[in-house]
C-alpha cells in the first residue's frame, strides 16, 4: 500500500483517526461506478449518455484500502456499539420529518443529480454544460471514494441498521441492494467528506459551509436508518484518505486548477440554484445530539 501523502493542510488535517467519542467540530451512482463500487446508487438520468463510461482518477493500489485502513466495526456490547445504539435510536425519532424527507434526496448520487447535492453550500449550481470539469471532477473523485470503502464492506458484511431494527429507511427501494452491500465503512459519507474537501479547496470562501454539509451528508445516512455511526466516522476517514491520494494524480490536480477558474466565471452567470435553499438549510439544523 502506497503510503498517504498530501499537500493540502486541510486534507491532513482531516485524516483524523476514528475513535468513539463525536467528531465535534473537526474538520452511490451511475453504472460505470456499480462496476467498481459496492454503495447502491439509483439508475443514470435519462439524460446522460449511458455509453459514456466514466473511471476514477485513481487505480489499483492508489485507491486507499480500507481493510487495512480500518480498525474492525465495533464489537456487540463495547462501548463504541452502545453508541451506534444510541445514535441509531434518535435518528428513528426523524423519521417523516423534514431531515428525513433530506436525507431521502441526499441518498441519490447519481448524475446529473449528485453534481447538485452540494451547490446550495457552494452557492453554484454545477452542471455539464456551465461547468463541465467541476461536473467531471466530482462525478470521477466520487468513483474513487466509494471505490476506498470497498474492501472493508465487503470483508466484514456488516448488517446494517434497518436490518436489525426491522424500521423503515428513507429509500425503501434500495432495501434489497442495500442488505447485500456491507454497511462498515459508509460509502456515501466517503463520497460526501471527500466532496466537502475538494470544494473546500476550490472554494475556500465557502469552505467552512462545505466542510459542515459534508458532515451532515454523512449524517442523512444515520437518519436515513441504513448506517451506523461508526460506519460514517470510518467513511469519513476513508474520504480524507481518498482525497489525499488524489492529490499524486496529475490528472486530478490539473481539473481541480481549471475547477477554480470554471467556477469563477460560473458565479459571473448568475444561474437559478436548481432547489431550495432555504428549505434544505431549514431541514439540515436537525441533527442528532449523539452524532454532533
Amino acid at each position: 500500500m502506497m503510503p498517504l501523502r498530501s499537500c493540502n493542510p486541510v486534507v491532513v488535517a482531516m485524516s483524523f483517526p476514528v475513535t468513539p467519542l463525536r467528531l465535534g467540530a473537526a474538520l452511490a451512482l451511475v453504472a460505470a461506478l456499480s462496476a467498481c463500487s459496492s454503495t447502491p446508487t439509483r439508475p443514470s438520468a435519462s439524460g446522460e449518455d449511458a455509453s459514456t463510461k466514466v473511471t476514477g482518477y485513481l487505480v489499483g493500489s492508489a485507491i486507499p484500502d480500507s481493510l487495512a485502513l480500518s480498525p474492525a466495526p465495533p464489537a456487540p456490547g463495547s462501548a463504541s456499539a452502545q453508541l451506534d445504539e444510541a445514535v441509531a435510536s434518535q435518528a428513528l425519532t426523524m423519521r417523516g420529518s423534514a431531515r428525513f424527507i433530506q436525507a431521502h434526496t441526499d441518498a441519490d448520487l447519481s448524475f446529473p443529480a449528485g453534481a447538485d447535492q452540494f451547490s446550495c453550500a457552494l452557492g453554484v449550481a454545477v452542471t455539464a454544460r456551465t461547468t463541465p470539469v467541476l461536473y467531471s471532477l466530482l462525478e470521477r473523485s466520487r468513483i474513487d471514494a466509494s471505490a476506498a470503502t470497498k474492501a472493508a464492506k465487503t470483508h466484514y458484511q456488516r448488517p446494517r441498521p434497518f436490518m436489525v431494527n426491522n424500521a423503515p429507511t428513507c429509500t425503501p427501494d434500495d432495501e434489497e441492494a442495500l442488505r447485500k452491500s456491507g454497511s462498515y465503512p459508509s460509502g456515501h459519507t466517503a463520497i460526501g467528506w471527500a466532496w466537502g474537501l475538494i470544494l473546500s479547496e476550490i472554494d475556500p470562501d465557502h469552505a467552512t459551509a462545505l466542510i459542515e454539509r459534508g458532515r451532515n451528508y454523512g449524517h442523512s445516512r444515520l437518519v436515513c436508518n441504513v448506517h451506523w455511526y461508526s460506519d460514517v466516522q470510518q467513511g469519513q476517514f476513508m474520504g480524507a484518505a481518498t482525497v489525499a491520494r488524489l492529490h499524486d494524480n496529475p490528472d486530478f490536480v490539473a481539473d481541480l486548477a481549471k475547477a477554480r477558474q470554471e467556477l469563477a466565471h460560473a458565479r459571473t452567470l448568475r444561474q437559478p440554484l436548481p432547489r431550495d435553499c432555504a428549505a434544505e438549510t431549514a431541514a439540515l439544523t436537525s441533527d442528532i445530539p449523539e452524532a454532533r
